[in-house]
């Protein structure tokens, strides 16, 4: 739901920054070319205000998602604040609003049975309203390029749509060029990016380059 020119102008800006020739996902432009990105502005990351708003976002894009035929849905959260941030205060903030979306989904709603709710397990995926997520984090101080953004951006997209994807033997193949995408753009591959199935995908959502003291603070109550 957009609410003001204000929002209407910051999702214009995101909807342009992924139509871009330097914006790598194959599938971000596929959704954005069949109007199936969802987007919601909200206010300041570290803050919980917002955080029913932004679930019920997300639930009714859940909603839409499962009554949909089609490939290549998105959800996109936009954070008006904080105009700057290094990589460790948006992966601080990130996993902040994951763990309170997570504990106020718990309240009603299990979790998606078809991922494991353990941040350490190779078949970890995030879940709102038994739905799992693959998640893409966004921010203007990423040492990405084709993670920089101008606002803190948290992008949901279904975990299903990769498995159809598979069956359809087009995965691998979008994944790759995804990959030489981005290796043009920023000169490397990101080295957090892993194979399905080999590491969790806790390591990927916010673009960060995590060394191995690492430890995700995500806990599924």
């Amino acid at each position: 739901m957009i609410n003001t020119i204000t929002d209407t102008g910051i999702i214009n800006e995101y909807l342009e920054y992924i139509d871009h020739d330097n914006f790598p996902c194959i599938a971000a432009k596929a959704a954005l070319a069949k109007s199936q990105i969802s987007c919601l502005v909200v206010g300041h990351m570290a803050c919980p205000a917002d955080d029913s708003y932004i679930l019920n976002f997300l639930y009714d894009f859940v909603d839409r998602f499962r009554n949909s035929e089609k490939l290549y849905h998105s959800a996109t959260v936009i954070f008006e604040q904080p105009n700057t941030l290094n990589e460790a205060e948006f992966d601080r903030f990130m996993w902040m609003r994951l763990q309170a979306l997570s504990d106020l989904d718990s309240v009603n709603y299990k979790y998606d049975l078809r991922v494991d709710s353990n941040p350490k397990s190779a078949d970890f995926s995030f879940s709102l309203k038994e739905e799992a997520f693959f998640i893409i984090g966004l921010h203007p101080g990423s040492s990405r390029l084709t993670r920089k953004f101008k606002y803190p951006a948290l992008t949901f997209n279904p975990h299903i749509q990769f498995k159809h994807l598979r069956q359809m033997q087009k995965f691998e193949k979008m994944q790759q060029a995804v990959r030489k995408r981005d290796l043009k753009v920023s000169g490397s591959i990101n080295p957090m990016l892993t194979n399905y199935g080999e590491a969790s995908e806790v390591y990927q959502y916010s673009g960060i380059n995590y060394d191995l003291s690492w430890e995700c603070p995500y806990k599924h109550s």
